[in-house]
C-alpha cells in the first residue's frame, strides 16, 4: 500500500466531484487487501461484470462522507449543491457499465482528496449529523438489510457471533427495533464492551462459556436468530452444530477461503440458512436517518483516525481485534481527535 498522486478526476453526465471528509475501512478492504483475485473470481462466478485488475492500481474506500465540490453535466434536478455535506451508495454508472466505487482501476474509492459520486445515490447529511458518524452508514445499513433479509420478528431472541463492525451493526438496528434478547459473542474485551454500549443484553466470551449455553442462561425460549458476522473457516459449521432444531442462521460474515459444513446436520434440525450481501439504497437512506435522529449511536464503534499516510498502519491495527473497531480515514487532513470515549488514543496511529 503507497500514498501517490493520481489525476484529479472529472465529473461526467450524472456525476458529482466530492471532497472526502471521512471514509471507514471496511472488512471488505481487509480481505481485499489478500485475495483481491478471489474477490474478483467470485464476482465472475456469480456472472458479475466487474472491470477490475487487482494487479494494477486501486484505490479502496466505500463508506463515506464528503463535500460537494462540483455538480458535473446532466444532473439537474439532483437535491444537492456544492458545499452540500453527503453520503452515497458507492457507486457510479458510466457509459462503460457500473462501477464499484473502491474496486476499480480507473476511478479512486475514498481513501482520496477527490472522488466521483454518482449525483442520484447522493443523500445529503441532516443538519447536526458530523462527517464521522455519517460515514458509519454504509455499515450500518449492511446490519439493516441482514435483519431485514432474516425476518427477524419481534418475538425472536437474537444471537450475533462477532461484534465488529457488522456485527456491531446488527446488535445496534436489533435494539432500534426492540428485540428484548440479543446476546452478543466475541474474544475481545473491547468488542464485547462496545457490543454492550450499542444495544446487547448479555455479552459473553467464548473462552468462558459457549455462545449457545449464554443464550439458553438468559432466555433459551424464544425462537432463535443467529447471526454469523465472523466469517472464518469453520465458523458457520460452528454455529450449525450448536443451533437450536428451526433457528434461522443469517450469514452476513465474508469468508474468502473455502469452507467445510455437514449439510445433514442443518436437515435434520431443518435450520433456515441465508446469506447477505450490501445493502440496497432504501436501506441506506434509513440508516442515515436512523444515525442522524440518535435512535442508533455509533460513536463508540469508532476508535481512531488516520490521514491517508496512516491507512497502511490502521490495515494492521485492525488485524488486532483488541485494538480497535473501526478507523476512519480523514484525506483532506489535519487529523483531530474525538472526544476520548474509546480505550485506545484516537489519534494514535496518526504518529
Amino acid at each position: 500500500m503507497v500514498a501517490d498522486d493520481v489525476p484529479e478526476p472529472v465529473p461526467g453526465p450524472g456525476e458529482v466531484l466530492v471532497a472526502v471528509k471521512s471514509c471507514g475501512i471496511c472488512g471488505s478492504d481487509l480481505h481485499t487487501l489478500r485475495h483481491a483475485r478471489g474477490v474478483l473470481e467470485m464476482a465472475e462466478a456469480v456472472g458479475a461484470d466487474m472491470p477490475f485488475d487487482p494487479d494494477s492500481d486501486f484505490v479502496m474506500g466505500h463508506e463515506l462522507t464528503a463535500e460537494v465540490l462540483e455538480l458535473g453535466p446532466d444532473t439537474d434536478g439532483t437535491t444537492i449543491a456544492p458545499g452540500d455535506l453527503i453520503t452515497s451508495v458507492p457507486a457510479l454508472f458510466p457509459a462503460s457499465g457500473p462501477v464499484m466505487l473502491g474496486f476499480s482501476n480507473e476511478y479512486p474509492g475514498a481513501y482520496s482528496e477527490r472522488m466521483l459520486l454518482t449525483a442520484g445515490l447522493c443523500s445529503k447529511v441532516p443538519d447536526g449529523l458530523d462527517h464521522r458518524r455519517a460515514a458509519l452508514t454504509e455499515p450500518v445499513s449492511v446490519g439493516r438489510h441482514a435483519i431485514n433479509r432474516v425476518g427477524h420478528g419481534d418475538g425472536d431472541a437474537a444471537l450475533v457471533y462477532g461484534c465488529g463492525p457488522i456485527g456491531l451493526a446488527v446488535i445496534a438496528d436489533l435494539q432500534r427495533r426492540g428485540v428484548e434478547v440479543i446476546v452478543a459473542a466475541d474474544y475481545s474485551p473491547l468488542r464485547r464492551s462496545i457490543a454492550e454500549a450499542m444495544g446487547a443484553t448479555a455479552v459473553v466470551d467464548p473462552l468462558d462459556e459457549p455462545a449457545i449455553e449464554a443464550w439458553r442462561r438468559v432466555d433459551g425460549q424464544r425462537p432463535l436468530v443467529i447471526y454469523e458476522a465472523v466469517g472464518v473457516p469453520g465458523m458457520l459449521q460452528q454455529v450449525i452444530a450448536a443451533a437450536p432444531p428451526r433457528s434461522r442462521v443469517c450469514v452476513v460474515g465474508v469468508c474468502m477461503e473455502e469452507d467445510l459444513v455437514h449439510p445433514m446436520l442443518a436437515v435434520v434440525k431443518e435450520l433456515d440458512l441465508c446469506f447477505v450481501l450490501g445493502a440496497d439504497p432504501v436501506e441506506f437512506a434509513e440508516s442515515l436517518g436512523a444515525i442522524a435522529s440518535g435512535a442508533i449511536d455509533v460513536t463508540p464503534m469508532i476508535t481512531g483516525v488516520v490521514g491517508i499516510d496512516g491507512v497502511a498502519a490502521a490495515f494492521d491495527a485492525l488485524g488486532r481485534p483488541d485494538d480497535h473497531v473501526k478507523i476512519l480515514v480523514e484525506p483532506g487532513g489535519p487529523v483531530t481527535p474525538m472526544p476520548p470515549t474509546p480505550p485506545t488514543p484516537l489519534t494514535s496511529l496518526s504518529s
